[in-house]
């Protein structure tokens, strides 16, 4: 890979860090309500898996979406405008945090139903064969959803017509508060793809390269008519499940051990040995640093939305169908 490549990616990684950190800032001022659950830890993951797939190619997740957004190739300001409830956001204000969406970007969006997406990527995969088009859809979801009914259904229907979907499964270890030992009859969230016969495999989500890699031969697999494939990716979130969570049920020392395994330090060190400068590192970290505070000012700066777009975007109009000779 260029380095050009390489440093593309490892700046998609900071801007997320830094949009993250900067969104924990603003809820703690009030400027971000609601709920709030950031991608700290998990960026690797997002930008790693994105930047495998084509354009034409569908994204969707759950609630801890930021980062798969800007993966996307979201703004982080339009992000950010979103988050803060201004008409500037990708939804004018009126999805927030866990509903960030662009469907010219194909990322269909962030869900706050935990696993009810699911079904909808299968939906969209679907579609897409329906109507013989050459894309694959990504659908991202934690290791709680496996244990929903909706991901059930969605991963039996995907395999029952061999869908072209890749699920990728962001095992961070827990769902809300509690681990995965606890709530899931197997300890791999892959094997649960195996009662329905989908192919699986299991990557070190903390290596962005490791998982581009998994992901590239996921999405072939995929479009070439081979129907889904599961994809699980074992990472860690450092913050809490969302703002409001006290962490009261894991231990410092496990906080740090994963900490240790940095996403961003990681890759950094797959820089320098690929030859690219340690100025040219930092080059890209204050970049980022500078997007991120201009992302700041242009939400702070835009207006909230006006009362009247409360009846604005209720119903998609349909095109008027032909009527029969």
């Amino acid at each position: 890979m260029e380095q050009a490549e390489l440093l593309r990616l490892y700046q998609q990684m900071v801007v997320i860090r830094h949009l993250e950190e900067k969104c924990a800032e603003l809820y703690q001022q009030g400027k971000i309500g609601g709920f709030l659950h950031l991608y700290i830890g998990q960026e690797a993951t997002g930008v790693g898996a994105i930047s495998a797939r084509r354009p034409t190619d569908n994204v969707i997740t759950a609630y801890r979406d930021h980062g798969i957004a800007v993966a996307c190739g979201m703004e982080p300001k339009v992000a950010l405008a979103e988050m803060l409830g201004k008409v500037t956001g990708c939804c004018k204000g009126k999805g927030g945090s866990m509903h960030l969406a662009d469907k010219r970007l194909r990322f269909w969006g962030g869900h706050a139903i935990v696993g009810a997406h699911i079904p909808l990527a299968t939906g969209l995969a679907l579609a897409n064969k329906y109507r013989h088009e050459d894309a694959v859809t990504l659908c991202f979801f934690g290791d709680g959803a496996t244990n929903i009914g909706y991901f059930h259904e969605g991963v039996n229907l995907a395999a029952v017509w061999d869908l072209p979907i890749v699920f990728i499964c962001e095992n961070n270890q827990y769902g809300m508060g509690t681990s995965i030992e606890r709530a899931s009859a197997v300890s791999e969230m892959r094997q649960k793809a195996e009662g329905y016969g989908i192919p699986n495999a299991r990557v070190d989500g903390m290596e962005l390269l490791a998982v581009r890699e998994a992901t590239a031969r996921a999405i072939e697999h995929a479009r070439s008519g081979k129907g889904p494939f599961f994809l699980e990716s074992l990472t860690y979130r450092y913050r809490g499940h969302s703002m409001g969570d006290p962490e009261r049920y894991r231990k410092q020392d496990e906080v740090r051990k994963w900490q240790a395994d940095d996403p961003l330090g990681k890759f950094e060190k797959v820089l320098l040995e690929q030859g690219v400068s340690q100025a040219a590192i930092e080059q890209r970290e204050a970049a980022s640093e500078a997007i991120i505070a201009d992302a700041v000012r242009f939400a702070d700066e835009s207006p909230f939305p006006p009362p009247e777009e409360l009846w604005t975007d209720i119903y998609a109009e349909a095109a008027p169908q032909a009527q029969p000779a």
